[in-house]
Formats: structure tokens, sequence, C-alpha cells
């Protein structure tokens, strides 16, 4: 990630994927992916009614409750003992892969909660199994 396109900081992290559920358990199209590493860790919810299809997803603000198809998408990183963080406004998440496992690469900007810095944000993910815990992916403000 780049942070006033002067500070970059990179991290790789372990990344676990699940698929969604209603409040009553019942399994929708949805996965949430979490990589966490120390204190950096990233989070995506590709947010869907139906299966998962390959292409790209348009970001989604975080609070839309009416676009049935997108991503969401927010990272968490370390500076020193400082925690900052930043929900993405604007950008793409290209699914390149969705059956036992899933893969995708993602790009957009958005703006750090703690300082207002603008940022961009490039993701990978690489093969993450889809286990079988389900988590439930409902929007709350």
């Amino acid at each position: 990630m780049t942070r006033s396109s002067k500070d970059t900081l990179r991290f790789e992290a372990p990344v676990r994927a699940y698929r969604c559920t209603r409040p009553r358990g019942q399994i929708v199209g949805g996965l949430l992916l979490q990589g966490v590493n120390d204190g950096n860790g990233i989070v995506v919810w590709l947010r869907t009614p139906d299966s998962i299809t390959l292409g790209a997803w348009p970001l989604l603000q975080r609070g839309d409750t009416l676009s049935p198809r997108g991503a969401t998408l927010g990272v968490r990183f370390m500076i020193g003992d400082a925690a900052h963080g930043a929900p993405l406004d604007s950008g793409t998440v290209w699914v390149t892969r969705a059956d036992s496992a899933v893969a995708l690469a993602a790009r957009g900007t958005g703006t750090e909660a703690l300082t207002s810095t603008h940022m961009t944000v490039e993701a990978t993910f690489d093969a993450v199994r889809i286990g079988t815990d389900t988590v439930s992916c409902r929007s709350q403000l």
C-alpha cells in the first residue's frame, strides 16, 4: 500500500476464506477473506446473492446495502506503535479462480481513518482454500 504517494508498506499474511451465511445459517453466495500478520491485516467481502463469478467486481462503499454484487475491502497496518486503517472506496477486485479455492487481485484507493491521508492499496490472494466454516456476512452500520 502507498500513502500519499510517498510511503510504501508491504506485508504478507496467511489468509482464510469463509462462505457467508444469513442470520438463520442459510449459506449464500458471498465469501469473506481475511488475513492478519502482527498488527497488519486485510479483509475482503465478495458480496453476491449467487455464486462467485470470475472477472471484475466493483469496490463498494462500506455502508452500501443496495448493490447486489461487489466487493468491500479494508486494510489495517501499524506504523511504529500506532494502528492505522482504511476502507477502500473506489477500485476493482478481479476474481481469477472460484472453485474449492479462490484467487483474486485488488487495486483501489481510500482515505486513512486516523490521519485522513489518501492511500492506494494493491493486494493479491493466491489460491486461498475455501474453508468449511461459515461466517455471518451482513451489512450493519
